[in-house]
């Protein structure tokens, strides 16, 4: 008997939600973040994608910036994208591919699938 069985590629997994989803929603699923590119009505199979490069909505002022090469780490209950894990509230999103300044309202990410384990965040929120 096989030990494994090869099923898709992976850069998008099926996801169906239990409520209507819009397209750009960022799904919290455990430790795996996706992004929906499409609306998924409820209770109907569609796709979380959890691979590749998308600009995220951040947190903006009080000197929120981030660096290419950073990690970025979601923020569920604010809707976010944030610079530190928060004690491990805040999930892994992904590495920011395009600085960031304060003043902007969203940040380039490169979407992590995998959890890394033992790593997190230090940086602040400025400079």
């Amino acid at each position: 008997m096989a030990q494994a069985t090869f099923v898709q590629e992976g850069h998008a997994i099926d996801y169906t939600p239990g409520a209507d989803v819009a397209a750009g929603d960022v799904v919290v699923q455990g430790e795996l973040i996706g992004i929906t590119t499409r609306p998924i009505a409820a209770n109907t199979l569609g796709a979380l994608v959890v691979e590749g490069v998308f600009d995220v909505a951040k947190e903006a002022g009080g000197g929120v910036t981030f660096t290419t090469g950073e990690l970025a780490y979601w923020d569920d209950a604010n809707d976010v994208a944030v610079a530190t894990d928060g004690g491990g509230a805040n999930k892994l999103l992904g590495k920011v591919v395009a600085d960031s300044a304060d003043a902007d309202a969203t940040v380039r990410v490169r979407l992590c699938p995998c959890v890394a384990t033992g790593v997190s965040s230090s940086s602040s929120s400025g400079t």
